[in-house]
């Protein structure tokens, strides 16, 4: 090893068992690029495929879940949808409410095999009215008498009985027809509105509303728009036929085949096959959008008509084929399909959908408009469009059995999404924001008792609110990998099948030879939940790890076995004893999934250096060794000034990443402390860091702090920009890339009339970018009835949309004057919020995140046990958990932490 400098073993010094899990520890999953490369040769093949996993066929009802028998296999189905959507809204006849037009109709036959004898078949469908089943033997076409015999809305399972047997082998048919109601809640089948420029044509009376209808089936929602096979690995074909209104376009997975008039109302638009896919990947939209050419004329991209003419898809179009192209070159597969179409939605949560060939965004996360976007923006938009092309490949083109396995779609496609944006916009450094933007994520939330495995038992995810509360920072996060190895040949173009883990451990095995079992390895990183700190003691050479958790005193499942980091015990003791007063250097440039700690004197040696030349240290660890030492004060495992001393060296700091992870760790200090007498030391000891860091080019977190500090200068800056925009014919100079900090303070410092004319910006603003930032900055103001307007606003789509609400009211309560309102207002209007948002597991984080006292852990208790939490009761364990840990921090810490500050004041005095 390079003592003094890195814990870096030199070959010569490790054995071949060391060698592997070595590889390993610095991952939680490896070889990504070859392993989707060799996984998908294989299931292509057939060879040494992994067997289908089967259900125990039954006879009996299923029980209330999601898990279907495995009596029935689809090939393919035959899809025609009419959703009944009006180009502007108006009333049919007999209708009594516009919503009475919102519905549709449709009919689909699917073509299935028989691999188990049954006389019952078991399908999904939810929220439908199904009719008039047609069951054909293909193989005799003769027909078979059937019912529907059962429609659960519970479990969303649809029965047909029969009159006879189904028999193995043989090949059958069902028509259904069925009819639905196209939904307001951003799922299924879903309505979206926006306004067009300019004003309509004389004689519409109608005004400038416009409606499309687009689909959001991920994870269990192609059963509420029409019956199917609902599970990812019963993949099938799909033939769709769109039925729509002139003047309207529909998309769907593939190449349009034929479009023509119906009647004088309706045409029909008929699509290729698709290859063999999961139903959630189905997609299709209705909507008077036009498209621009995105680099190749196969990829388009669809949007408003004025955002398309204002440019705003110019920067998504530029990128979107040199990121497939990276994607081609780098998997040695080719893009599986002959299109790609991508649409800016007004409405869609979550922020974007990776349906195969038509990916859906949100209109904030795909539209860019230069000199009014953020840089951070531009990053956000090249960062999700490459996470939603690498799902071609890591979720569409091979898919993973059941859902508790998410993180094999989700985790690769975190992680892929880096280097492409690394390879088309380098100046971006995407590969070093990934720890701090996604590493230091999934450990804050795996550092609790209540975390879950990466991949979960699967009886432990059935129903549809446990497989939401799986989409979460470990799920996405948690994953690293590493592409060192192998190469591949391209391949023929047919979609995968499904795969498990244990077809990932296999692949693996078959590109690298360590001569180890992968899966034995790999095994309990994955299927157990949280991870190790690994402490070294230089002074005598001892290394041992155990599970890192905030709370040291909670119960936990983890079990300290067959981990990888005790291969580390390998290595003599005298590569980690320190000699002549050298520091040693654990987990460069923070490749492995686990904290590091440290014998008091090599911290302190640590620290010296990064305050005598930090340079000597990777960047990567300098603020790896900020994130440790604040966490591992968090776990009580060093001391809390120790911590806060290891940024003491930033004073000269220039690069980003460190300040970063300093500012990421402080706020913790803010949310614990801004309501009490610690919080005014906080501020003062601050402000010549904060002018130290005006020089860097991460003005935006420097100008953040010390406006939020109360730096006079900053917030002078702040209200005098503002005011300057406010002016009759005034103009908007701030630059794009402080608007949100300016924004916020100047909303903060003013009252009534300030938040008036963010809010007037907000309803008139067309940059989707522009209205993130106002309505984040109108939650910035201290009056408390105007945050209480804010919230009431949260309850009228027409003033904020439905895909906002729950971030707007996380951004009030992230305000110290609005938290308590936020967290009355979500418990005053629960079942409105849960009913329109499936997703609240963030805001149940959010609006806790300040809770620190044992009033605030009684209420949420109380809030736990008596509300029906549906995907958000994960998130809520963990409230619980990490209010009980605040609470017993700021008791051990607050005293500490106030005369750090104080002293640091003091010193910031006589300088």
């Amino acid at each position: 090893s390079l003592k003094g400098q890195y814990f870096m073993p030199s070959k010569s010094g490790l054995s071949k068992a060391f060698a592997a899990a070595f590889a390993v520890l610095t991952v939680s999953v490896i070889c990504g690029t070859v392993t989707m490369v060799v996984l998908y040769k294989v299931q292509m093949s057939g060879v040494n495929a992994t067997a289908r996993p089967t259900v125990p066929v039954t006879t009996e009802p299923p029980p209330p879940v999601l898990r279907l028998p495995r009596s029935l296999i689809p090939d393919r189905y035959e899809l025609v949808l009419q959703p009944r959507l009006y180009t502007r809204i108006v009333r049919e006849e007999n209708a009594t409410s516009p919503n009475q037009t919102l519905v549709f109709t449709g009919n689909s036959t699917v073509h299935f095999r028989c691999v188990q004898k049954t006389r019952s078949i078991f399908m999904h469908g939810r929220d439908l009215q199904v009719s008039g089943p047609v069951l054909t033997d293909r193989d005799s076409r003769k027909k078979i008498w059937s019912r529907v015999k059962d429609l659960d809305g519970e479990s969303g399972f649809l029965e047909l009985e029969l009159d006879q047997d189904l028999e193995v082998g043989g090949n059958y048919s069902l028509v259904l027809d069925f009819r639905g109601q196209i939904s307001q809640n951003l799922d299924a089948l879903f309505l979206s509105e926006y306004q067009e420029e300019p004003e309509p044509e004389p004689g519409e009376d109608s005004g400038t509303d416009r409606f499309l209808a687009a689909t959001n089936l991920q994870p269990t929602d192609a059963r509420r728009l029409f019956p199917c096979f609902d599970e990812p690995d019963m993949k099938a074909e799909f033939s769709v036929t769109i039925i729509h209104r002139l003047k309207t376009t529909a998309l769907s997975n593939t190449q349009m085949t034929v479009s023509n008039i119906e009647d004088d109302e309706w045409k029909y638009t008929r699509f290729e096959t698709t290859p063999r896919m999961s139903t959630y990947l189905l997609a299709f939209t209705v909507s008077e959008f036009t498209p621009i050419i995105s680099y190749t004329t196969d990829n388009r991209i669809f949007a408003r008509p004025e955002a398309k003419a204002a440019g705003h898809t110019s920067y998504a179009s530029h990128i979107t084929g040199k990121i497939l192209e990276f994607y081609e070159r780098r998997f040695e597969i080719d893009y599986e399909l002959n299109k790609l179409d991508q649409i800016a939605l007004p409405d869609l949560y979550p922020a974007a959908m990776e349906n195969w060939g038509l990916v859906t965004y949100q209109e904030g996360v795909l539209l860019y408009e230069e000199g009014v976007s953020s840089l951070l923006h531009k990053e956000n938009v090249a960062g999700i469009i490459a996470h939603e092309l690498a799902h071609q490949w890591f979720g569409n083109l091979v898919t993973m059995e059941w859902w508790n396995n998410i993180w094999l779609n989700e985790g690769f496609a975190t992680y892929m999404s880096h280097f492409a944006v690394d390879a088309v916009e380098p100046t971006f450094r995407m590969k070093d924001t990934f720890i701090m933007n996604n590493l230091h994520a999934a450990f804050q939330e795996d550092a609790l008792a209540s975390s879950h495995p990466l991949s979960p038992p699967q009886e432990d995810i059935q129903t549809s609110d446990e497989i939401i509360g799986l989409f979460d920072s470990i799920t996405y996060s948690k994953v690293r990998v590493n592409t060192a190895h192998g190469n591949s040949s391209n391949t023929s173009s047919q979609s995968g099948d499904s795969y498990q883990k244990n077809d990932l451990w296999n692949s693996i095995e078959m590109v690298i030879k360590y001569g180890l079992s992968v899966e034995q390895l790999m095994t309990p990183w994955i299927t157990q939940e949280g991870f190790p700190v690994i402490t070294i003691d230089t002074t005598n050479g001892e290394i041992y790890q155990k599970r890192f958790l905030y709370n040291n005193t909670a119960e936990s499942r983890y079990k300290n076995t067959s981990l990888p980091a005790q291969s580390t015990l390998l290595l003599k003791k005298e590569e980690f004893i320190s000699k002549d007063g050298e520091w040693i250097l654990a987990n460069v440039n923070s490749t492995g999934y686990y904290r590091v700690n440290y014998n008091l004197e090599n911290w302190q040696l640590l620290l010296k250096q990064l305050e005598t030349n930090r340079h000597l240290i990777p960047l990567m660890n300098r603020g790896q060794l900020i994130d440790d030492a604040f966490n591992l004060a968090r776990a009580k495992l060093i001391d809390v000034t120790l911590a806060l001393n290891s940024t003491l060296f930033l004073r000269e700091e220039r690069e980003f990443l460190p300040w970063e992870s300093a500012v990421t760790n402080l706020h913790y200090f803010v949310l614990m402390f801004d309501r009490s007498e610690v919080y005014g030391p906080m501020q003062v000891s601050g402000p010549a860091n904060y002018r130290c860091m005006m020089l860097i080019h991460n003005q935006v977190n420097a100008i953040w702090m010390a406006c939020s500090n109360g730096l006079p200068e900053c917030v002078e800056m702040a209200k005098l920009k503002f005011t300057e925009w406010m002016q009759p014919n005034g103009t908007n100079n701030i630059h794009p890339n402080l608007r949100s900090v300016i924004y916020c303070q100047a909303v903060a410092a003013g009252g009534k009339a300030e938040w008036e004319f963010a809010w007037d910006q907000f309803l008139s603003s067309s940059d989707t970018s522009e209205k993130v930032q106002l309505r984040e900055a109108l939650s910035c103001t201290r009056k408390i009835w105007l945050l209480n307007r804010y919230l009431e606003y949260t309850l009228d789509p027409d003033k904020i949309r439905l895909m906002d609400v729950a971030s707007t009211i996380d951004s009030i309560a992230s305000n110290p004057a609005g938290q308590a309102l936020a967290w009355n207002f979500i418990r005053a209007h629960w079942d409105y919020i849960q009913q329109g948002w499936v997703y609240t597991s963030f805001l149940i984080e959010g609006v806790t995140s300040r809770f620190s006292t044992q009033f605030e852990l009684d209420e949420l208790e109380r809030f736990a046990a008596e509300y029906e939490l549906g995907s958000a009761i994960r998130a809520a364990q963990r409230a619980v958990e990490q209010t009980r840990v605040n609470i017993q921090w700021v008791k051990d810490n607050k005293d500490a932490v106030l005369q750090w500050f104080q002293a640091q004041s003091a010193a910031g005095d006589k300088d």
